[in-house]
């Protein structure tokens, strides 16, 4: 007895002790931002603030967000996001900021610049001397860097307002010559080596304070907007990298629309984008710096044409749920593949518990069991966990002394929990397996081949948007195959009471779940193209078993596995308010090895009636799944 289970008990400890290593909270290497007055991390010193402070276009942090107080600016949204994804606050300061040399801080990889129309930001790109602030010049990002960019890092460009402002727009076709510029910038990054590029689109210049109050003005400058935005989104589609768009024109008009669910003062109606916080012609005289209630979490503009720090938070959130959303719908995938592997152990259970105890030749036996399941995963950020319930029949024919086969059908239910949000994601699988199994001279060998379903029919993404949270919903199905094989040998003298044999296995696994559309055209709102995962396995392990009386056996396994289909997972993606923008992230990345245990239990309550119970673990550096499972087997 100690020989069987001191290896097992082992194995068992340090699996389940092996310490994952600290997750990155994102694929990205840093966060690169070129752009206007909407993205400026601080080029400017802020006079008004404490020594050393930055200016940002948006307002203070409070509580009183007075000029003199001793209260920073607050936060632009690629700062924000930047935090999000884990970038360092050095890399999220600005380029070129009249401050750093003064203190000695280090230069920051935000070149976006309040006032920058987009020629400058094409230039701040790739132009000798591109960058200019106050007293201070460097050459554009591209320049400094021999045109080498870093195709592992997340470049963020907008611009395009102050091409308006500076009354460079004044026609259809300077609109789309604006658009055009802008794309530019993006292709030059793509040229020299950058993959991954978030655009946004210009927001509609004429629901500000600024031009709110001449409707004619309004109007025309919407129209010219639109013809920027179309002109870019073309260009954008000729550019041969992962972009993905940000709709901050529509995002912006469902944020207005629905004013109070994100905490603004929807009392305003209108006079929400009429007035403003601080620094425009009709300052809000509930919610202005300068009222008896100063908040500018009530109103959307903290100036003429810039948004408060509630509504960057509401850009970087929205532009995270894009970059973020592969990271929970490549586990759909995984969820299925899980489902196979807690199959298959179920299985692996039975045939242990059997073990020198088949049934007579000719006779059948069979068996149902029922099961849970726990899974958790990190990709990146996105940690997730879920539960997972199931029924199994099946049954097993002896066709002479060597050989038995048999067939199992199972039904599974699982629910997975993922990301900031909660994202809740539901799958019903429906498998079947055959099997056959070898037996003779102490050798053994197992075969099994497997077929499912996948319905996965509740499909909730959740996402944050400043105080609210928003749902995505959508459904799809899938399918999976897959096949098994071990083959061991005994080191037990046949009728001992204990049998320990080491084994050799080989997995194979496929699944593939349909793509599919997020219900609406909302701004959040996303396609998925097909995905695809692929399993292929070669493990080697040690499986025991000894009978503690006549009527009670103890078994289980240990055993360490290779996989050999480790890159990451790859999502393809669009907006289905930009269908023609499609882009491809990367999600969940399979661990190269695992570790796994099961123990169990069989007792025969009479002659040809038993009872069994099993507990399995598996293990990899971001994922983990455990299984418990009880099971009654009878000869017919």
């Amino acid at each position: 007895m100690k020989r069987v289970l001191t290896p097992l008990a082992a194995a068992c400890l340090l699996a389940s002790v092996a310490l994952p290593a600290q997750a990155a909270s994102s694929p990205y290497s840093t966060l690169v931002v070129f752009g206007d007055s909407l993205s400026d991390a601080g080029q400017f010193n802020d006079a008004d603030g404490p020594a050393g402070a930055s200016r940002r276009f948006t307002n203070r942090v409070g509580p009183t967000y007075q000029p003199g107080s001793g209260e920073i600016i607050g936060s632009t949204a690629p700062m924000m996001l930047g935090r999000m994804l884990g970038v360092s606050e050095a890399d999220l300061g600005a380029s070129t900021s009249e401050v750093n040399p003064a203190d000695g801080s280090k230069d920051g990889n935000n070149w976006a610049v309040g006032g920058y129309r987009t020629d400058q930001i094409l230039n701040s790109i790739i132009g000798d001397n591109g960058s200019s602030i106050g007293g201070r010049t460097r050459d554009g990002y591209l320049v400094e860097r021999n045109f080498q960019a870093d195709p592992n890092a997340l470049y963020y460009v907008n611009g395009g307002g102050n091409d308006f402002l500076q009354g460079l727009i004044l026609s259809t076709p300077s609109a789309q010559a604006a658009g055009v510029r802008l794309a530019d910038s993006v292709r030059a990054l793509q040229s020299a080596g950058a993959k991954y590029i978030v655009v946004s689109l210009l927001p509609n210049v004429g629901t500000t304070p600024a031009l709110s109050g001449n409707a004619a003005a309004a109007e025309l400058i919407g129209g010219f907007g639109r013809d920027m935005n179309a002109s870019l989104v073309s260009e954008l589609a000729t550019i041969d990298a992962e972009i993905i768009p940000l709709n901050t024109p529509l995002m912006f008009s469902e944020v207005y629309q629905n004013a109070a669910a994100f905490g603004f003062d929807a009392s305003l109606g209108e006079d929400l984008i009429k007035t403003c916080f601080d620094g425009c012609g009709s300052e809000n005289a509930t919610w202005g710096i300068n009222s008896a209630t100063p908040d500018p979490t009530k109103l959307m503009f903290n100036d003429s044409v810039h948004p408060t720090t509630a509504v960057q938070q509401i850009f970087a959130d929205y532009t995270y749920s894009l970059l973020a959303a592969p990271w929970e719908l490549s586990l759909l995938p995984e969820m299925a593949q899980g489902t196979l592997r807690a199959h298959q152990d179920q299985l692996r259970s039975q045939w242990q518990a059997d073990w020198e105890a088949w049934q007579a030749v000719g006779e059948w036996r069979a068996f149902t069991t029922v099961g849970g399941q726990r899974q958790s995963y990190d990709v990146y950020a996105a940690d997730a966990d879920g539960d997972g319930y199931n029924i199994n029949l099946g049954g097993s024919y002896r066709l002479d002394e060597a050989w038995r086969v048999g067939l199992a059908a199972g039904l599974y239910e699982q629910s997975l929990e993922a990301g900031a949000a909660d994202s809740d994601y539901d799958l019903n699988s429906y498998i079947g397996t055959v099997f056959a199994q070898y037996q003779q001279n102490r050798w053994w060998g197992e075969l099994a081949a497997s077929a499912g379903y996948l319905d996965y029919d509740d499909l909730k993404r959740k996402l944050d948007l400043g105080i609210t949270t928003r749902t995505e919903r959508g459904d799809t199905d899938g399918d999976m195959w897959g096949f098994s094989g071990r083959v061991g040998y005994d080191i037990a003298q046949p009728g001992s009471q204990w049998h320990l044999s080491p084994f050799l296995s080989a997995d194979y696994a496929r699944v593939e779940v349909d793509g599919y559309s997020e219900d609406g055209q909302q701004a959040t709102a996303l396609t998925f193209g097909d995905q695809k995962s692929t399993s292929k396995r070669l493990g080697a392990g040690l499986q025991g078993l000894v009978d503690l009386n006549q009527q009670t056996r103890l078994f289980g396994e240990v055993a360490v596995e290779r996989e050999y289909e480790d890159d990451a997972t790859e999502v393809d993606m669009s907006l289905n308010s930009i269908s023609s923008l499609e882009y491809t992230l990367n999600g969940y990345t399979p661990d190269d090895h695992s570790a796994r245990a099961t123990l169990g239990i069989s007792h025969k309550l009479m002659t040809d009636l038993s009872l069994r119970a099993s507990y399995s673990y598996r293990k990899v550096e971001d994922a983990d799944q455990q299984g418990l499972n009880l099971s009654l087997s009878w000869d017919l």
